[in-house]
């Protein structure tokens, strides 16, 4: 006769416990997925995206001389959004805003009208008008873009601002100043005048830019940048620190 076999009652216990099995997974091809990882790493980046990471990489690795540091010493983003708001109420007519104003001239010297007007408050740009603005000190406060390329286009124009007693300012971003003046990029804008509704604000940018750049500029023009360590080196350096100073603790104990 043949013996059955049961199950003990631990194991009914144990079984009886969950109603789902566990099922160990198992991924192979045809499998189940695989969790999902981060990519970021095995990826082929596009050539731009290399050169982008690596200049960015010898940026922080070189050391940068202190002319090319001061560019890298920008207004933050609350001086910034105030100095654009105030830039943009003095911006050069569009060609459609032109076009209408030379046909209503047109036509009121047609009607035998007086088309006298007196000349409009905008903001000045181009490298080389605004640096004849500023050897004529007709400029009232410079701003300077940070990432003009080559930087060698306005590298200098900071100590002629400084030399002729011009305030400056340098901004993130010379997209951001071409939008002012319609235009993809700028290098540089010039404020000669502005409302007497704005001239407080004004004074007040003016006498921030000052503070900043011009009061500083002797500060400024000795400041190395650059010359950071990457993370592996960063470690071996804060090695041979506490190897030193575990050395000098003890001579100090004797």
């Amino acid at each position: 006769m043949v013996k059955k076999t049961g199950k003990s009652d631990g194991g009914s216990a144990a079984d009886s416990s969950t109603i789902f099995e566990k099922k160990s997974r198992v991924f192979g091809i045809g499998q189940a997925l695989p969790p999902k990882r981060d990519l970021r790493h095995f990826v082929r980046w596009p050539k731009y995206v290399r050169i982008q990471r690596q200049k960015r990489v010898l940026v922080d690795r070189l050391k940068i001389p202190p002319m090319i540091n001061l560019f890298s010493n920008t207004i933050d983003k609350n001086q910034a959004a105030e100095l654009l708001r105030l830039l943009k109420k003095y911006a050069p007519e569009t060609s459609a805003e032109k076009k209408a104003r030379l046909t209503a001239a047109a036509e009121s010297k047609a009607a035998g009208k007086d088309t006298a007007s007196e000349k409009p408050l905008i903001v000045k740009s181009g490298i080389n008008h605004v640096t004849k603005l500023v050897e004529e000190k007709r400029a009232k406060l410079v701003v300077i873009a940070h990432d003009v390329d080559p930087i060698e286009i306005v590298v200098w124009l900071p100590v002629l601002c400084r030399k002729m007693g011009v305030p400056f300012c340098i901004i993130k971003g010379k997209s951001r100043l071409g939008q002012i003046v319609h235009k993809k990029t700028a290098t540089a804008l010039a404020i000669t005048d502005v409302r007497a509704a704005d001239k407080a604000a004004f004074g007040k940018i003016v006498d921030l830019c000052k503070e900043l750049y011009n009061d500083r500029f002797d500060t400024l023009r000795k400041t190395w940048g650059g010359g950071r360590l990457g993370q592996k080196s960063q470690v071996v350096m804060d090695r041979k620190r506490k190897v030193l100073e575990q050395e000098e603790a003890k001579r100090m104990n004797l």
